[in-house]
């Protein structure tokens, strides 16, 4: 992914959460992965959610992103179909969005 795809896709990801009633706190990217840092009303179950997330990114990064079609014409989705999903509960959100912040984003 280039720089141009990531902030494409963080555009759909906060569109995407607020349709599920959630809300993007911080996300960013790396050539091969996303993180995003999520804040999800109780109600939402993340597995739903996270599936649904990749799906729209997938679809909508593969039409407009012709290079990626090419790329990864013989797999239907873009995403692998795991992923970490983890609870942060406890920990400070200055240090989650300092990490996500902090990713190798490609050129």
């Amino acid at each position: 992914m280039t720089a141009p795809m990531i902030d494409r896709c963080r555009e759909i990801l906060r569109d995407t959460a607020v349709r599920w009633g959630c809300q993007v706190v911080e996300s960013e990217g790396e050539a091969d992965h996303v993180h995003a840092l999520l804040e999800v009303a109780p109600k939402v179950r993340p597995s739903d959610l996270v599936n649904n997330l990749k799906t729209v990114t997938s679809r909508r990064l593969r039409s407009e992103f012709p290079g990626l079609q090419e790329a990864y014409r013989r797999k239907p989705v873009l995403w692998s179909r795991s992923y970490c999903l983890v609870s942060a509960g406890g920990a400070p959100l200055e240090v989650l969005r300092a990490y996500i912040q902090n990713q190798e984003r490609p050129a």
